[in-house]
C-alpha cells in the first residue's frame, strides 16, 4: 500500500485502535463497577475536561510555555556547545565528561538546589531551568555527530578553495548536520516536558497552575477523573509537539533527504 492510501491508513489505524480502546475502558468500568475514585471511565474524564475547562486550559498555557522556553534554550546552548566541541577537541575533552554527568544526574536530585538558588518566588525560573537540563543532552549529541559526519571529501574542498573554519561550519557541517538536529528536536522536546513537569511536582505550589501541580491537586482531593483529565492534556501536548517537530523536518527535508522521500511515498 502506496500513496494516499497508505497515509490515510497511518493516521486511520491509531485513531481506530484508540476509540477502540475507550469503548473497551467505558465497558469495564461500567460492567465490573469500578469506583470512579479508583478508575474512572472515559466519558467521566470528559466530563471532569468540560466543567474545569478554563483552569485546566490555563494550566496548558503555563506548563507549554515553560516547555517551550526550555527547549529552545537547550537548542540553542546545545547547538552552540556542540559547534564548540567540533571546532576544539581541547574543550570537548575537558567538558564533555561534564555533559554526561548532568545528562545522568536525575532532576529530581538538583530541584531543591535549583530552587534554593533562584528562590521560591522565582519558581517558574527554576521549573524553566530544570526543564532545559533535561533537555540539553539529546541536541549536544546528535549535533555534535552530526557535525562530525560532514564529507570530508567536501571539507577538503573547502579548505582548497581557502575558505575560512567558520566559512567550512556553515557551508558544509552546519547543513549536514541538519537533519541529526531535527531528529534531536523530537526527542529534546519531549524531555523538556517531562522536565517540566517533574519540576513542577518537586516544585510544589510554588508553580501555581502548571498541570503537574492540577494533578497533585486532584489526586489530593481523590478528584481521579480530573487527574486523568489532565494528564490527558499533559500526553496531547507531547504529541502535539512531536506531530509539529516532525512536520517541520518533513518540509525541510523533504526535497533532499532520502529518508524523507521515501516516508512521503509510503516506504
Amino acid at each position: 500500500m502506496t500513496g494516499p492510501a497508505a497515509l490515510s491508513w497511518q493516521w486511520m489505524a491509531p485513531a481506530l485502535f484508540g476509540l477502540a480502546f475507550l469503548a473497551l475502558w467505558e465497558l469495564l468500568v461500567t460492567v465490573m463497577h469500578v469506583p470512579p475514585y479508583v478508575l474512572p471511565g472515559p466519558y467521566a474524564i470528559a466530563g471532569a475536561l468540560a466543567s474545569g475547562f478554563t483552569s485546566l486550559m490555563a494550566s496548558l498555557w503555563i506548563t507549554l510555555t515553560i516547555t517551550l522556553a526550555a527547549f529552545a534554550i537547550a537548542l540553542v546552548t546545545g547547538t552552540g556547545f556542540a559547534v564548540l566541541f567540533t571546532e576544539s577537541r581541547l574543550a570537548a575533552r575537558a567538558l564533555y565528561p561534564y555533559a554526561v554527568a548532568l545528562q545522568v544526574t536525575p532532576i529530581v536530585a538538583i530541584a531543591p538546589l535549583i530552587l534554593i538558588w533562584v528562590g521560591l518566588d522565582n519558581a517558574h525560573v527554576a521549573v524553566t531551568i530544570l526543564a532545559a537540563i533535561a533537555a540539553f543532552f539529546p541536541v549536544l549529541a546528535n549535533m555534535t555527530a552530526g557535525l562530525r559526519a560532514a564529507d570530508p571529501n567536501l571539507v577538503d574542498l573547502f579548505r582548497l578553495y581557502g575558505a575560512s573554519r567558520w566559512q567550512i561550519m556553515w557551508g558544509v557541517r552546519l547543513p549536514s548536520a541538519l537533519p541529526y538536529l531535527l531528529s534531536a528536536m523530537k526527542i529534546s522536546a519531549g524531555l523538556a516536558l517531562i522536565g517540566t513537569v517533574v519540576a513542577e511536582f518537586v516544585a510544589g505550589s510554588g508553580t501555581a497552575t502548571g498541570l503537574a501541580w492540577r494533578i497533585l491537586e486532584a489526586g489530593n482531593r481523590l478528584q481521579i477523573d480530573r487527574m486523568f483529565a489532565a494528564l490527558f492534556l499533559l500526553s496531547g501536548l507531547g504529541i502535539g509537539l512531536f506531530l509539529s517537530l516532525t512536520a517541520l523536518e518533513y518540509a525541510v527535508l523533504r526535497h533532499w533527504h532520502e529518508g524523507i522521500r521515501d516516508r512521503r511515498a509510503g516506504r
